[in-house]
Parts: structure tokens; sequence; C-alpha cells
């Protein structure tokens, strides 16, 4: 190899080694729909989403609480099954799937029938991948 091939490959390692810790170290993102053009027909809401990824964030006491997803008959029998995912953080951001998304409360006895339960319906599809040409 040659001393420019080495060092065109050392700087794009660079770089992207560069990328991938700037995009762990970010936080938190919070979008305002439409960006500057708001909650509008201009701003084409369909398209909006595009490259955007949506979370639910669950903040709890870990002694008093957990976060279950769960299909929709568990969320109605406040139970859960054998494809239920379970979260115990206290500070768990969960990504949305297209469709319904089922949370429930399952730690303490009572907590789901008293009201501990959430159903989101995400209903903008996910934008599809652009085609190379």
């Amino acid at each position: 190899m040659n001393i420019p091939i080495i060092a065109t490959i050392a700087a794009l390692w660079s770089l992207v080694f560069q990328q991938c810790y700037v995009a762990q170290a970010r936080g938190p993102v919070t979008y305002v729909v439409g960006d500057d053009l708001g909650w509008t027909l201009e701003a084409n809401p369909e398209s909006w989403t595009r490259g955007k990824k949506f979370y639910a964030e669950f903040k709890y006491d870990t002694d008093e609480a957990n976060v279950v997803v769960v299909e929709k008959k568990d969320h109605d029998d406040c139970s859960v099954s054998e494809t239920s995912a379970f979260y115990t953080s206290g500070d768990d951001k969960i990504q949305l799937v297209f469709g319904a998304n089922y949370f429930i409360c399952s730690d303490l006895p009572n907590q789901c029938a008293g009201g501990m339960k959430l159903a989101i319906n995400a209903t903008s599809r996910p934008p599809r991948p652009l085609r190379a040409h």
C-alpha cells in the first residue's frame, strides 16, 4: 500500500469513530412537529417523520413499578405472557412500532387494574427507504 491510501483510510476511520462517538453521546431529541412550519398541511406531516425515530419514555421508581410491553389481550386482561417484554430501569425509552403499542405495569398487584396501562396507536407508517439510483 502506498502512503496516500493509508492516510485516506486512517482519516476515514477517524471520521467514522468520531461520528459513532457523537451519535452515542447525544441525549434525547424533542421534535417540533413540522419543524419551522409547525402542525400544518404545508409541513407535509406524512413525510416529516422521515429519518426520525419516536420513543415512549417511562420514568418511575423501580421499587414501585415496571413497564411491560404486551399484546392487546394482555393489555385488556392486565396479564403478561411469554411474548411480553419487561423493562425495569426506572428510565426506559421504548421505540414505538407502527400500529398499536400496549404497555402495562405488572410489578405490584392491582396496579394495572387500577389504571397503570397505556395504549399508543402509531398511525403514520415509517417512510420507505430511498432507492439508490
